[in-house]
């Protein structure tokens, strides 16, 4: 070997261990103050985060933005209910009254402070409803809030983001509006399909689809696409989302609660802006499963995300999928619905997956998400709020050990009051196998099992390593010594 040769192997093996020696330097140091909630605090909140790819728009403004916004619109407010409406007609509908008028009462404090309780979990008893439904509940009770002021949310979201050193947000935004065209007017279709998923008859449901999909194609579907996707990429553009500090791309969605043909009808909507739109990443499904209608059109719902896929099969999907456990739903309802997610409908991936250690054949189905790389959003603190599923009870290590793909996401920050930051401190806290390099991992994850292009992939990556690069050299200079 030549004197030139030699000398640069052992600038590579010096900067080898070098490497080695840092890295093992940070998981040491990882591994004295994770015991220490507020030491783990320290350090996960300067760590960057990469994307946060399981995010409700709704959810994730804070209600502090919301009952701001309506104080000032002025809006009113039954002071029984704590209903608020932007018009009422005071002759039909009493006990109603305006922000304006309890700010000069010197009430608007105190309706203030009951508005926190009713929209989020903000000092939630565990007495007044059961937690699920104080949870799904606030979403109707702020959703004449949530939709005056976009672009006030999304600059929350960006800015909070970034302050918390996350880079990427895959953001269920809304749905395409597309619900006042009626293609079963004669209430045919809905009898027909709630025959076949009782009969979980894929062969006789494929025609009537065909038929709906034709209904629906001659539709104005195009207005409806082009006038969502106009709003969208206009409040995206205007607003700079992208930065080089930051990106933002969305999903759209149904509701599982509905009737089978409008479910249908919006899941067609939601695949051709999904096609038509490049900032449009992926579509999902979202509402409590555990629902009369989610739980028994369940087999129905991801039929029609299969058909879907077969019309644009360059549209990516994730589905929320068992986010459901013991006591919310008869056993045998445990069995299946991840299964029927990813084998069925395709999903590239899951949203919760919490029950997957009731899933029939659960090896089997964990092997298979871990060959094709189905990666799981885990929400750790919205699965204890909802579920009571925490610790040791939560499948995270099952999914691990079988080497199935993890993202750490917030679900419905605003509601839930919480953080990326505060979700991987959950994390290290409570999962004492999981390592730095483990959580590491899981970041690099969020971007790579993201719906983004492959190039912005790329970029993000590339940023993360110059991120992770600056972070560890700060933490291993200034940590105690």
């Amino acid at each position: 070997m030549s004197a030139g040769n030699i000398k640069k192997a052992l600038t590579l093996c010096f900067l080898l261990n070098t490497f080695l020696l840092h890295a093992q330097s940070i998981n040491d140091y990882f591994q004295k103050i994770r015991n220490s909630e507020a030491e783990l605090t320290a350090f996960i909140s300067q760590m960057p985060k990469g994307g946060d790819l399981h995010n409700h728009y709704s959810g994730a403004v804070y209600a502090e933005s919301y009952i701001n916004w309506v104080i000032n619109k002025d809006f009113w407010i039954n002071t029984g209910t704590l209903q608020i409406s932007p018009d009422i007609d005071t002759a039909i509908h009493k006990g109603w009254t305006k922000f304006s008028i309890l700010a000069k009462t010197n009430e608007l404090n105190s309706y203030r402070e009951r508005l926190l309780q009713l929209w989020s979990v903000k000092d939630y008893n565990q007495m007044s409803d059961p937690p699920e439904q104080h949870f799904f509940a606030t979403f109707g009770a702020f959703s004449p809030a949530s939709n005056i002021n976009y672009d006030s949310g999304f600059l929350e979201i960006k800015k909070r983001a970034i302050a918390e050193n996350v880079s990427y947000v895959e953001m269920m935004f809304s749905r395409v509006d597309f619900a006042k065209e009626n293609i079963d007017s004669t209430g045919y279709y809905i009898p027909v399909l709630g025959g076949i998923q009782d009969q979980h008859d894929a062969n006789k449901l494929k025609p009537v689809l065909d038929k709906l999909y034709g209904k629906i194609i001659k539709l104005h579907v195009t207005d409806s696409v082009n006038s969502f996707t106009h709003a969208l990429d206009s409040l995206h553009y205007t607003l700079h989302m992208d930065d080089e500090d930051f990106t933002m791309r969305y999903q759209t969605y149904i509701i599982r609660i509905q009737d089978p043909v409008t479910t249908f009808k919006n899941l067609v909507v939601s695949f051709e802006a999904a096609s038509k739109d490049t900032l449009i990443t992926g579509v999902n499904i979202v509402a409590p499963e555990d629902n009369p209608v989610s739980m028994r059109d369940y087999w129905l719902h991801m039929q029609m995300f299969a058909y879907c896929h077969q019309k644009y099969p360059s549209v990516k999907y994730s589905m929320h999928a068992g986010e459901i456990t013991e006591g919310y739903v008869q056993p045998e309802q445990l069995t299946w619905h991840i299964s029927e997610a990813v084998y069925t409908a395709g999903a590239q991936r899951i949203g919760h997956g919490v029950d997957v250690a009731y899933e029939k054949d659960n090896y089997k189905l964990l092997n298979y998400m871990s060959k094709n790389r189905i990666a799981v959003e885990i929400n750790l603190s919205s699965n204890e709020f909802i579920l009571g599923v925490k610790n040791d009870k939560h499948p995270i290590l099952l999914y691990k050990n079988f080497h199935v793909p993890i993202v750490i996401s917030t679900d419905d920050a605003g509601v839930s009051r919480t953080s990326l930051t505060e979700q991987y401190v959950l994390l290290a806290l409570r999962y004492k196998e999981i390592t730095y390099t483990d959580i590491k991992s899981f970041v690099y994850n969020s971007i790579e099992y993201s719906f983004m292009t492959s190039s912005k992939k790329m970029a993000l990556k590339k940023d993360l390593n110059a991120r992770f690069k600056i972070f560890e050299n700060y933490i291993m200079q200034q940590k105690p010594q």
